[in-house]
């Protein structure tokens, strides 16, 4: 902790008296958070959003956000989306930039998540917005195939099981219902290691761009309940929270 603070005064132009006082040097906390799928991402964010009283939105809330507000970029969007094709990434980008622009105009605490996705994303983010920080989760992969290989789903209405940490009362069936529960696909050790390879080659060169910038802050763990107190004391310790 006290290292994490030296590092955190030696940022700040203030006295260290005055480092964490209401008149600190940071005013601002726009966060970026990368993790790969299955790591813990989604119960970690509202945490942080929770906490520090961040807005939270990805790259899909810009997507919907847009198509529903029926705005140019989401008219164009939407001609992609309704013919099955992936909206083009510069278009995406437009959208994303532009959604966080309006978020920006109402808050300047918030919590982005599923962009960028390259390089050239994070310097046309890096154009228009200035991070604050960028939180990397740091998950094992062997941990993640663990895990959702667990994982139960009822199709009809979407409800989650874990076989260890969340199980029905009955094994195998839904608790509202009786009916089947399945391992979806994407779920099975092979695909899940497929789609870890995949994230791993498409965001390590991002990654590597803001840990070169030293905006990134890498936090390494199998348990979100024992990454996050780590990650809560970081931020206020380096934000002077």
């Amino acid at each position: 902790k006290s290292q994490m603070m030296r590092h955190a005064l030696r940022r700040c132009p203030l006295p260290p008296s005055r480092a964490a006082s209401a008149l600190r040097c940071f005013s601002t906390l726009r966060c970026l958070i990368m993790g790969p799928p299955g790591g813990g991402k989604g119960t970690l964010s509202s945490r942080l959003v929770k906490e520090f009283g961040l807005s939270h939105f990805s790259s899909g809330d810009a997507l919907r956000g847009h198509i529903k507000d029926e705005t140019d970029l989401g008219k164009q969007a939407k001609d992609f989306v309704d013919s099955g094709k992936l909206v083009p990434d510069e278009l995406m980008v437009d959208m994303v930039l532009s959604h966080v622009g309006y978020v920006d105009e109402k808050t300047n605490k918030w919590l982005l998540d599923g962009f960028p996705r390259n390089v050239a994303q994070a310097q046309a983010l890096d154009q228009k917005f200035e991070l604050d920080i960028v939180i990397n989760l740091d998950i094992p992969h062997e941990e993640i195939v663990e895990r959702l290989r667990h994982r139960m789903v009822h199709l009809p209405s979407g409800r989650s099981y874990h076989a260890l940490w969340n199980p029905p009362k009955v094994e195998g069936k839904d608790d509202e219902t009786g009916e089947d529960l399945i391992v979806r696909d994407d779920d099975k050790p092979e695909s899940v290691r497929d789609r870890l390879q995949i994230y791993e080659a498409n965001t390590r060169p991002v990654l590597d761009y803001y840990l070169s910038k030293e905006k990134a802050v890498n936090f390494k763990g199998t348990e979100s309940d024992v990454i996050w107190p780590v990650m809560r004391e970081h931020i206020k310790v380096k934000f002077g929270l």
